[in-house]
C-alpha cells in the first residue's frame, strides 16, 4: 500500500467481513464518526478533512466491498451488501452509534445503514447522495462505460502530477466532479485520485442502484438528518436534492459554486453542516435526560 492511498495519523486495520477482506482506517478519541466514501471513491478520499476531525471524534474511514484495498463482495446483493458490512466495522469498533456522513453512493449506503441497524447510527449527514437519477438510463450507460474504460485507473497512475498542476487537475476533475478544479486543494485532489489504482470491483456497487430506488427508504427516520449538495453538481441534479429533504423532513443546505465533490471542494461548508448536524444530535441526546429532570421536579411538587 502506498501512502497517496492511506489518511496521515490513521490506522490502516483489516476486518474479516463476511467474505469481503475489509480495509478500514481508525484514528481518534471520542464519538464515533463514520465517513463513507462514494462510488469508485476510496477512504483516501476523505484525507483533507479527516485528520482534522480525528482531534474531536473517533474517526472510522471504512473502504466500501471492491473499493481501495477491500475485496469484493462475495456475491451482488444490492446496496444492502455494502450496508451490512460497514456495519460489521462499527461492531468491531465497540458497537456504539456513529454520527454518519456519507457522500454520493456512500450517502446511498448510510440510507440503509440507518434503516437496517438504526441502534448503530445517530445522525445522517447526506452529501449529494445517489439512488435518484443514478437509477436512470442515462447513470447507468455513463456507469457501464465508466466500468469498460475504467478512466480513474489510468489517472490514477499519473495522480501525483495531475494532483500539483491546475491543468492536471481540470483534466482530472472538470465536468463531472467539481465546479472548480484548480481550486482543489492538491493534497485532496491525489487522495481522490489515488484509490481507483486499487480497486477491484466498483461495478458491482454502481449496478447496485440500477434496480435500487432510494425513494423507497427516504422517511423520517427518527434522527437527526440533514442534506448538503452542491448548487453545480454535474452528477445528481438539485431536484435530488429537494427529493432526499422533502422525503427525510431534513433540512437541505446549498453549496454555491459547488461541484459533486463537496467535501473535497467545499470543506469548510462541509465541516460547518457537520457540525449544525452535530448540534442537532446533542440535543436529541440530552431530551431523555431533560424529560426525567422534568419528571422528578413534577414528582417533588406533587409531594410538596
Amino acid at each position: 500500500m502506498t501512502a497517496a492511498t492511506t489518511i496521515g495519523g490513521f490506522e490502516e486495520r483489516w476486518l474479516d467481513a463476511r467474505g469481503v477482506r475489509l480495509r478500514y482506517f481508525a484514528a481518534g478519541a471520542g464519538p464515533r464518526l463514520l465517513l463513507l466514501h462514494g462510488l469508485g471513491g476510496a477512504a483516501s478520499n476523505w484525507r483533507g478533512p479527516a485528520p482534522a476531525l480525528a482531534r474531536r471524534f473517533r474517526v472510522l474511514v471504512p473502504e466500501l466491498p471492491g473499493h481501495g484495498g477491500s475485496s469484493p463482495l462475495p456475491a451482488p446483493t444490492g446496496v444492502a451488501g455494502f450496508a451490512d458490512r460497514v456495519a460489521l466495522v462499527l461492531e468491531a469498533e465497540g458497537g456504539e452509534a456513529a454520527t454518519v456522513a456519507g457522500h454520493s453512493f456512500g450517502g446511498a449506503t448510510a440510507v440503509l445503514l440507518a434503516e437496517r441497524r438504526p441502534e448503530l447510527v445517530n445522525g445522517l449527514l447526506l452529501v449529494a447522495p445517489a439512488g435518484v437519477s443514478s437509477s436512470g438510463r442515462r447513470a447507468r450507460y455513463f456507469l457501464e462505460i465508466s466500468f469498460l474504460l475504467q478512466p480513474g485507473k489510468v489517472l490514477s497512475r499519473f495522480r501525483h502530477g495531475l494532483a500539483r498542476s491546475p491543468a492536471g487537475r481540470r483534466l482530472a476533475f472538470a465536468h463531472w466532479g467539481a465546479r472548480d478544479p484548480e481550486a482543489l486543494d492538491p493534497v485532496a485532489a491525489e487522495g481522490m485520485l489515488a484509490g481507483p489504482a486499487l480497486h477491484t470491483d466498483t461495478a458491482t456497487a454502481g449496478r447496485a442502484l440500477y434496480d435500487w430506488d432510494v425513494r423507497n427508504h427516504l422517511r423520517p427516520l427518527g434522527r437527526p438528518a440533514l442534506v448538503l449538495w452542491g448548487a453545480n453538481d454535474a452528477q445528481l441534479p438539485i431536484a435530488d436534492a429537494f427529493d432526499f429533504a422533502r422525503r427525510l423532513r431534513a433540512p437541505l443546505r446549498v453549496v454555491a459554486g459547488c461541484g459533486h465533490l463537496v467535501p473535497m471542494e467545499r470543506p469548510d461548508a462541509f465541516l460547518d453542516a457537520l457540525d449544525a448536524l452535530l448540534d442537532r444530535v446533542r440535543e436529541v441526546d440530552e431530551l431523555p435526560l431533560e424529560a426525567e429532570a422534568l419528571r422528578q421536579v413534577g414528582g417533588e411538587r406533587l409531594d410538596a
